[in-house]
């Protein structure tokens, strides 16, 4: 039967700043508050900044200065500034700029011409100025929305470069906050990858001598196991070196964009480094071997890149230029020559890095027989992970909704039970924990195998032979807000931290905000997440609210979980400090009980007093918790 309301009226054409807002997440991914790095509002500074990195590259205006209290940003570059009559095509017409001329721009982050409009269009206010041979334009916008053009050119004094200052819009981002910290890591990264570039952040100077060495210098968790590898050629970096870690540990750039999600051009170091260390040693080691405990840093150049998606997180290009070499070819060819010639003319380096692939082999060896048994063990239970209900959508094939797979692992059957009824199907899986997994913390690889909860987590997530083949790009712990809860997502965090940093460190692993409380009247009902929030929804319902305090997951209904784990899903990141050493951190956690741990603990202890009402229980469960043998808050852990 057709459909008499799908007529011409129902076709509706956007205009581009109706189109960005409308749909943000194509241009900057999530929206967020600025609590976590992948947040929209770092992105719409990136954007603004490529540019300005932009004219740094083509050799014009060798300091960037930003300014922020945290809601209004100023960017001022000294490149040679928009040209003043085209400032207004440039800042509100989507496909509108100078890096269509690949004259101009041959080798920048943004090619399609959104980026800085798509800042403008998310902004409450948007201010850019160009200043070009003592003259000067200035428009002012709200929401994409001009408000105050210059018509004519002014008289300036200024140098050269382009002035921005915007505000995200308060309706999309709500309660926002640039950190710090986030903001200078980004700033830190674009010093390392153009040596020479000074960047100015709140009087704050970001400047790098020996570019990826620098960064991995800053980044090393673990003393190296020999000098930092570096090594340069054109369009292309490299600097590298082994640690005592499982697993491999990338900072992949393209253009200067950190690919966070890597690519063909980490896909092709990864493969280049295995080929030409096998041919220097004239051994044919098994590639995890070689790669085993490797942090590495990559930056190539690449002529118009193909990211898989705007925010420009994973390179898809398959060659260097659109009528060039093969990026498998340019890098396998660059490590063969260089890295070969460094390994002959440094042979104490190349003797620690044949120790360190060899222990790996060692190990590795000594786990044959664990993984066959571990193998006919997922057999005998029909090849199916009974404790996985698995979703349709994965990481690791083509999907185009596959940055949105996730799995939770839940503790118990009616926690996983509420979240397996609520769940999307296509792109939402649930592994049930049973009871409290192993203190995994001092044992070996072996623990993963022997131990069946462990191998059954690293078969769900497909990552017994490679983080390559990871299934799901969001690994959400799930517990309760309580003790045991609290002390299970400390367990897990300790698994992946002792046999699987690289998942931590590439911003995988998150744990689940539930909310507090309900709070509700016959009219309206909200979750509450803190103690703020509860307030605040008592104030608006006024009188007498019905309120009810959630204990664990199971209490919560699969209707009402489907609000928590939805497009308003509240997710903390686990990430690790860079300059944390995780042997150390995991020693001070997991290790045996010390007075400095206690003392830790009971220093870092929250009650919810006005909620429990009770004072001596309070006391009670800190008496508890500084006696305990195993840590129970992992706040500061995570």
């Amino acid at each position: 039967m057709a459909d008499h309301n799908y007529t011409a009226d129902a076709i509706k054409s956007l205009d581009w700043k109706e189109h960005i807002r409308l749909r943000p997440g194509m241009y900057i991914g999530k929206l967020g508050d600025g609590s976590s790095e992948d947040d929209g509002i770092y992105v719409l500074l990136k954007e603004v900044l490529d540019n300005c990195i932009d004219e740094f590259v083509m050799g014009f205006g060798k300091q960037i200065d930003v300014v922020s209290d945290g809601q209004r940003v100023e960017v001022r570059d000294h490149g040679r500034g928009i040209p003043l009559e085209k400032l207004l095509d440039c800042s509100s017409k989507i496909n509108t700029g100078a890096k269509y001329d690949s004259e101009a721009f041959k080798k920048s982050v943004g090619l399609n011409g959104v980026g800085i409009k798509a800042v403008n269009a998310l902004s409450s206010e948007f201010d850019i100025q160009s200043f070009r041979e003592n003259e000067t334009r200035r428009i002012e916008y709200s929401c994409g929305e001009p408000k105050s053009v210059d018509k004519k050119n002014k008289s300036s004094q200024e140098e050269n470069g382009t002035l921005i200052t915007f505000v995200p819009d308060p309706e999309m981002f709500k309660k926002y906050r640039y950190r710090n910290e986030y903001v200078e890591r980004m700033l830190r990264y674009y010093s390392y990858l153009n040596r020479g570039l000074s960047i100015v952040y709140n009087g704050k100077r970001f400047r790098s001598k020996d570019g990826l060495k620098d960064l991995l210098n800053e980044n090393l968790s673990e003393e190296p196991l020999y000098p930092i590898i570096h090594i340069e050629g054109q369009d292309i970096e490299v600097a590298f070196t082994h640690i005592e870690q499982y697993g491999e540990d990338y900072f992949s750039f393209v253009n200067g964009q950190h690919t966070t999600q890597g690519g063909t051009h980490q896909a092709a170091f990864r493969e280049a480094m295995v080929k030409t260390v096998r041919e220097f040693t004239k051994k044919n080691f098994d590639a995890p071997d070689i790669r085993g405990g490797l942090v590495a840093a990559i930056s190539v150049k690449v002529q118009e890149p193909v990211f898989e998606s705007q925010t420009k997180t994973k390179l898809g290009s398959l060659t260097v230029a659109p009528d060039g070499e093969s990026i498998r070819l340019f890098i396998g060819n660059f490590l063969k020559e260089k890295l070969d010639n460094y390994l002959h003319k440094n042979p104490q380096t190349a003797e620690a890095l044949l120790e360190k692939i060899q222990r790996s082999e060692r190990e590795r060896k000594e786990l044959k027989g664990i993984q066959k048994i571990a193998r006919e063990r997922a057999k005998k239970s029909k090849v199916h992970n009974r404790k996985l209900r698995d979703c349709r959508v994965h990481l690791n094939t083509k999907d185009k909704n596959r940055f949105k797979s996730t799995l939770f692992i839940t503790e118990g059957d009616s926690a996983s039970g509420s979240i397996t009824k609520a769940r999307d199907v296509q792109r939402q899986g649930v592994f049930s924990l049973k009871g409290k997994p192993l203190n995994s913390f001092g044992l070996t690889r072996k623990v993963v195998y022997e131990n069946e909860e462990f191998n059954l987590i690293q078969a769900a997530l497909g990552i017994e032979e490679d983080l390559e083949d990871l299934r799901y790009n969001q690994v959400v712990i799930a517990t309760d807000a309580d003790v045991d809860g609290m002390h299970i997502r400390l367990l897990l965090i300790t698994f992946f931290l002792q046999f699987f940093p690289e998942l931590i460190r590439q911003g995988h692993l998150f744990v689940l905000q539930t909310p507090l409380f309900r709070v509700r009247n016959k009219k309206k009902t909200f979750y509450c997440y803190d103690d703020a929030e509860r307030e605040a929804a008592i104030k608006t319902l006024g009188k007498n609210p019905e309120i009810t305090r959630f204990k664990g997951l199971g209490e919560i209904s699969p209707d009402e979980f489907k609000h928590f784990i939805g497009d308003d899903i509240r997710l903390d990141p686990v990430k690790i400090d860079a300059h944390e050493s995780i042997k150390e951190m995991l020693k001070f956690f997991m290790g045996k009980n010390t007075p400095d741990r206690q003392e830790y603990i009971i220093r870092n202890l929250r009650f919810e007093h006005d909620i429990a009402g009770d004072d001596e229980g309070a006391d009670e469960a800190l008496e508890d918790k500084g006696n305990d043998s195993e840590p129970v808050d992992d706040s500061e852990a995570a």
